[in-house]
């Protein structure tokens, strides 16, 4: 069976349970993640049993503990927490009450996980319960780490699904996290996410540092802020059920900068709030995070563009998503705008399509700021690509991003950035041909409808946009979009307004020099 397969024969029957339980998608959501989180442990700690006990305790003088489990990267599980311990339990047992014992006691012997794990299992019915414990017993039966972090970020995405807006919080489309990614490249550093939300950009990161051949464990660190309490505690099972670890506390970061993040990340990722209102301003007057000063308008989105850009380092990348508005915003904004563009951090500006967000069906852009472009040809330029077009039709409402999509876009990335492309998709020659149809030797161009690399002088002429439309233009004969045709539009209204002012211009100098003639 196929992990795809796996996962939605496991959702299958998990939502099946719910649906015939008095429980709501919000209540049943943190205690199966928590199961599924529980059997990954409890596999691992069984495979690494046995080698412990050989290396340990050959010489029969030697106490195994939980510190030989942890040595090998493996959760202690004592035997009350053990999955088959649960299973056994004589009829008539409070499972609930046993299941919230095992994550007290898992808890209390791996202090990373002090107080993250559920314990609301009494609110399950016990027949309810028991079936997901015989149900993932059954049907995740392997340790690999890969398998139970596909299945958790699968539960993740379902249960975001169904809870519509609230999920939307915790959770961002594994697809645009993964575009990110590819962009901004988290080789080897510090990771930064102020509204982690569960954790999906730093495993994203750390399955980009495995595609490469490195340990992200070595790599990568991570560091992470949620202002849900519940939220932060699924980003802890997340790394954990990952084999990572991260520094993830909780806060709102508007106002607490828990991590003092001014200039200290290699990287920063985030897929923060859009448009958010009554954000406090006055606290955050003397805050040198938002080093371009503070919006007028009473919305956060350049408040976050500001937090984003100001926890870099000098040679830091960021990338994040962004509502559209914010690429094209008049006045204050604007003005914050044109500051980040002059201290050249602007680097690549994505539009995407709707419908790829469970929650919302608007599009959205993805920005990326690159402090290492500094003193490089690109020094001057940022890179717009239109992507509305390239997407893969999940079902009638979503869409997402396959595989050679998300290479083939950060494909034209690196070659504007001088670097050689990447073909990890072996299995797909067609898509590489096609690359390099439109990408001869390898080298970048400007592509109509596509892709442009504009200068500051031709964005200053825009206005400060970052609204890829108004510079990538479309082919001709081209179908445009509802979207694409208000930014031609308005682009085309604003030269018309300037040609206007010009004529008036003409007209009164016309005017003024026949005047002088007839007074000869």
């Amino acid at each position: 069976m196929s992990t795809a397969e796996l996962e939605k024969r496991l959702w299958a029957a998990a939502d099946q349970l719910r649906a015939n339980s008095k429980l709501k998608a919000s209540e049943y959501s943190a205690p199966v993640l928590g199961l599924i989180f529980l059997r990954y442990a409890d596999l691992k700690f069984e495979a690494a049993k046995e080698k412990i006990e050989k290396k340990v305790g050959a010489s029969g003088r030697r106490q195994i503990k939980a510190e030989n489990y942890q040595a090998e990267g493996v959760l202690y599980i004592p035997e009350t927490a053990r999955y088959h311990y649960l299973l056994d339990l004589p009829e008539g047992a409070n499972v609930g009450e046993a299941v919230n014992s095992a994550m007290q006691a898992i808890e209390l012997h791996n202090a990373e996980l002090k107080g993250v794990l559920p314990r609301d299992y009494e609110t399950f019915e016990p027949e309810v319960l028991t079936s997901l414990l015989k149900i993932f017993n059954s049907m995740l039966t392997e340790h690999s780490g890969d398998l139970f972090g596909k299945t958790y970020e699968y539960f993740l995405g379902e249960f975001a699904r169904v809870e519509g807006s609230k999920g939307g919080e915790f959770f961002t489309p594994e697809s645009l996290v993964k575009l990110i990614v590819e962009v901004i490249e988290p080789y080897h550093g510090r990771i930064f996410d102020p509204a982690c939300g569960s954790g999906g950009m730093f495993v994203q990161s750390a399955h980009f540092v495995e595609r490469h051949k490195k340990n992200p464990g070595r790599e990568i660190s991570i560091y992470g802020q949620e202002k849900t309490d519940d939220t932060r505690k699924l980003c802890k099972m997340n790394l954990a059920v990952h084999g990572l670890s991260g520094d993830i506390l909780d806060g709102n970061s508007y106002y607490e900068d828990r991590h003092k993040s001014l200039g200290k990340f290699d990287f920063v990722m985030a897929n923060p709030p859009f448009n958010v209102d009554g954000i406090q301003k006055e606290r955050l007057k003397d805050d040198k995070r938002f080093p371009f000063g503070l919006p007028n308008n009473d919305n956060g989105n350049y408040i976050w563009i500001e937090m984003f850009y100001s926890a870099l380092n000098q040679k830091g990348r960021a990338g994040f998503v962004m509502a559209n508005s914010a690429a094209d915003a008049r006045g204050s904004e604007m003005e914050i705008r044109k500051k980040l563009l002059l201290a050249k951090a602007v680097d690549v500006m994505i539009a995407i399509g709707s419908n790829f967000f469970y929650t919302v069906t608007l599009p959205c852009t993805l920005w990326f700021f690159d402090n290492g472009k500094r003193g490089t040809p690109r020094e001057n330029k940022v890179l717009f690509i239109d992507a509305r077009d390239i997407f893969n039709q999940v079902d009638r409402a979503h869409r997402d991003f396959l595989p050679e999509q998300i290479e083939f876009i950060g494909n034209i990335v690196r070659l504007y950035r001088g670097e050689e492309p990447e073909f990890t998709l072996d299995e797909r020659p067609a898509a590489r041909k096609e690359f390099e149809k439109h990408f001869p030797k390898s080298k970048y161009k400007d592509i109509p409808g596509r892709c442009k690399a504009a200068s500051l002088k031709e964005i200053e002429e825009q206005g400060w946009s970052l609204n890829p439309g108004r510079y990538v233009g479309t082919v001709a004969g081209e179908a445009v979009s509802d979207e694409g045709f208000k930014d031609q539009l308005e682009k085309l209204n604003k030269q018309f307004e300037t040609l206007n002012v010009h004529a008036h211009e003409f007209e009164q100098t016309i005017a003024g020099n026949v005047a002088k003639l007839l007074e000869a």
